[in-house]
Order: C-alpha cells, then sequence, then structure tokens
C-alpha cells in the first residue's frame, strides 16, 4: 500500500490529485495538508510515505522556501513539486534543491496521471520541454542514450552498490544521508557518486536527475547490504 501526502493549499487541486493517486492505486492511503506547519505534523506522525507531491505556493510561503523548508525538515522523503509555475528555471531550481521530479499544475489530466504513475513507480518526472534543450546541449551521446531509454541502471555499468547510491541520489538524498542509509563512510559515498554521474555523462546532481528523466530511469528502496 503506497502512502501519499498531498501538500497543496487548494482543496480542489488536493482534490484531484488524492483522486488521482487512488485512481492509479485504489489502495493508496493519501493524507492532505494545505500548508507546510500540518504537513510537517503527517511527515513526522508518518515518516514512511512513499511521495510527497509539494506546492510552491503555501502560506507563508515564496519562491523554493516550501521546498527548501520541507526538505530540511524531512531529507529521507522523496519530494515531486506540483505547482503552477513551470518555467526551466523553476524547474532545474527545485531539482537542484532535492525535488525528484516536477509536475506543471496545467498540465492536462492524462499527462498527470502519467507523470504520477512515473514517480510512484520509482521514477523521475519532469516537463518534456526542460528535456528538449538538455539533449542538445550536451550533444548526440545523450540524445541517442535518451531514444534507448532502458529501464534499469545495469546498462549504464553500474555495480549494485552504485546502482543504490544512484536511487537514493535521486532521492535527494545528501553524501552524508546516502552514507547513513547504505551505512558506509562519506568518502567512499563520495566516490561511488563521482562514478554514478561519470557513467551518466553529467558533472552534478541536478544534471543527474534530468538525465535520469531523459532514459526513463527507475529506483527502489535501496537498504543497507553489506557493501
Amino acid at each position: 500500500m503506497r502512502r501519499v501526502l498531498v501538500v497543496d493549499d487548494h482543496p480542489l487541486m488536493a482534490d484531484a490529485l488524492r483522486a488521482a493517486a487512488e485512481h492509479l492505486d485504489s489502495r493508496a492511503l493519501v493524507q492532505t495538508a494545505p500548508d507546510l506547519g500540518k504537513a510537517f505534523d503527517l511527515a513526522a506522525a508518518t515518516p514512511d510515505f512513499d511521495l510527497v507531491t509539494l506546492d510552491l505556493g503555501l502560506p507563508g510561503c515564496s519562491g523554493m522556501q516550501a521546498l527548501e523548508r520541507f526538505r530540511e525538515r524531512f531529507p529521507n522523503l522523496p519530494v515531486v513539486v506540483i505547482t503552477a509555475v513551470s518555467d526551466r528555471a523553476s524547474v532545474i531550481a527545485a531539482v537542484d534543491r532535492g525535488a525528484m521530479g516536477f509536475i506543471p499544475k496545467t498540465a492536462p489530466r492524462d499527462v498527470l496521471l502519467n507523470a504520477l504513475k512515473v514517480v510512484l513507480s520509482g521514477g523521475i518526472y519532469l516537463p518534456p520541454e526542460v528535456l528538449k534543450p538538455c539533449a542538445a546541449e550536451q550533444g548526440d551521446v545523450t540524445a541517442a542514450r535518451a531514444e534507448t531509454a532502458p529501464g534499469g541502471k545495469a546498462e549504464l555499468g553500474l555495480s549494485p552498490r552504485q546502482g543504490e547510491v544512484l536511487s537514493l541520489l535521486l532521492r535527494g538524498m545528501s553524501n552524508k544521508l546516502i552514507a547513513r542509509q547504505l551505512d558506509i563512510s562519506e568518502n567512499t559515498t563520495k566516490i561511488h557518486v563521482s562514478a554514478v554521474l561519470q557513467a551518466l555523462g553529467v558533472s552534478s546532481r541536478t544534471q543527474a536527475v534530468i538525465k535520469a528523466s531523459e532514459l526513463r530511469l527507475r529506483f527502489g528502496v535501496p537498504g543497507a547490504p553489506p557493501q
């Protein structure tokens, strides 16, 4: 049973997101919060949410404040931004602050359902208009990889441990949190992160999330098996 937290101060949008999540999984447990205070209370009481959808235009917040405050308070929870603003700069800023996806509120219902399906199945969703310039900027190799769209991480030549690091990196976790989750040192984590970025052909975490969306990668929730 998936647990989803919808954080949105517009009742109609919150109800629509609840309905969409329940449409995709009839057993889903969906809770809603109209502001960060209520969201913090629910997240503290239920720390194992599979997904948090977060509106950026919450009361008392502007710009990326809602995302920054939520990620600071609950860095282990996967957060997808769902907001009315969908320009490239905002999408990149959200990913840079740890969002594992970005869904415009203006998206048609079928696009919204597909986007939620992607993130609930462990994928990354970003608006297509964000990905097109990225592929063009990074050259033919990136574009070719995007066309092959592998379903897993083995095609990238990653070891099982590197695959786990990639999964946690895409969930917006810092090196310190990844090290704690996998019970390895921060230095070892840095080595794995460098290898993951190299395998993806990128130089930053933000670029890694964008590339993962391009490649339609899926990730699970890693445990902490022996290294």
